[in-house]
């Protein structure tokens, strides 16, 4: 069975339509990345799967539950990580994590969470010194103390520094090793690439594309050969680089030629996203 099932989502504002009939599964014990440009229904969509608000139509499961009706027991099987959070100022670390942990049946050790997210200096810390980083890394914290089965982490490293995120990304992963599943919204399209299992992108309320990284990669992707002749540049797209740079290479070879500044370009998971989301006419 599928951690969440969401079949034929809907959702309107009034006479807007933000949810044309989504249609998605996610895996137990993977990472999924849900992908789109600002309106494009991504928090609408999770805020739907947690059961914060209410569809107009379709099937949503999320842990067998509909989370639109799941009662408490449903709640502290689920983790979420918001783009901004409230949290206690005068309470340490430790005594926040303490206090939350009381909230759930069966929570994970808070020490043990504090370890995890990298918080270990700052475990006697009052909250209202901690910079950006920790804090996102205490929400996290927050979400993985009631020993959730499912995480959503809304743009979980927006703010980070670029050694911040990468420590993020090491413990984004160690949840995947702990058999957590994930759902992840980000803007960093090398943060969907390096954690995601699979992913979807969302442009105004219907996806356009589901898959790994590198099926997107493959399927919209065309290779960009770049180089010189007689000083002029030349720029060639293709969906066949080796039959392509074979040609390229044996005919300079034959005329004695070289191929100054070669590059091969490859695409990246950004390059197929902004396509995909390419406002038509543009």
């Amino acid at each position: 069975m599928s951690a969440i099932e969401v079949r034929g989502l809907r959702r309107s504002y009034g006479q807007r339509e933000v949810l044309h009939g989504l249609d998605f599964d996610v895996e137990p014990g993977e990472v999924f990345a849900l992908l789109g440009p600002n309106g494009a229904g991504k928090t609408t969509t999770v805020e739907i799967l947690e059961g914060y608000r209410e569809r107009d139509g379709g099937r949503v499961t999320v842990l067998g539950e509909d989370p639109g009706v799941a009662g408490t027991g449903f709640r502290a099987r689920i983790g979420i990580v918001l783009q901004s959070s409230a949290v206690y100022p005068s309470l340490t670390v430790s005594e926040t994590l303490e206090l939350f942990a009381g909230y759930y049946p069966r929570p994970r050790d808070p020490g043990e969470v504090v370890r995890l997210v990298g918080l270990e200096e700052e475990r006697d810390a009052r909250v209202r010194i901690l910079s950006g980083g920790q804090l996102r890394r205490l929400d996290l914290g927050l979400a993985l103390v009631g020993d959730p089965e499912l995480l959503f982490l809304d743009e979980p490293t927006t703010g980070f520094d670029p050694a911040a995120r990468r420590r993020a990304w090491d413990t984004i992963l160690g949840l995947r090793e702990l058999g957590k599943t994930v759902l992840l919204t980000t803007h960093y399209m090398e943060e969907a690439q390096r954690l995601a299992d699979r992913l979807a992108i969302l442009r105004d309320g219907r996806l356009v594309a589901t898959g790994t990284p590198q099926e997107l990669l493959s399927a919209n992707g065309t290779v960009e050969i770049r180089f010189r002749r007689g000083g002029e540049d030349v720029v060639l797209r293709t969906d066949e680089p080796t039959r392509v740079l074979h040609e390229l290479t044996r005919e300079a070879l034959a005329a004695g030629d070289e191929l100054d500044e070669l590059e091969v370009r490859r695409p990246t998971l950004e390059d197929v996203y902004l396509e995909l989301t390419r406002e038509e006419g543009t």
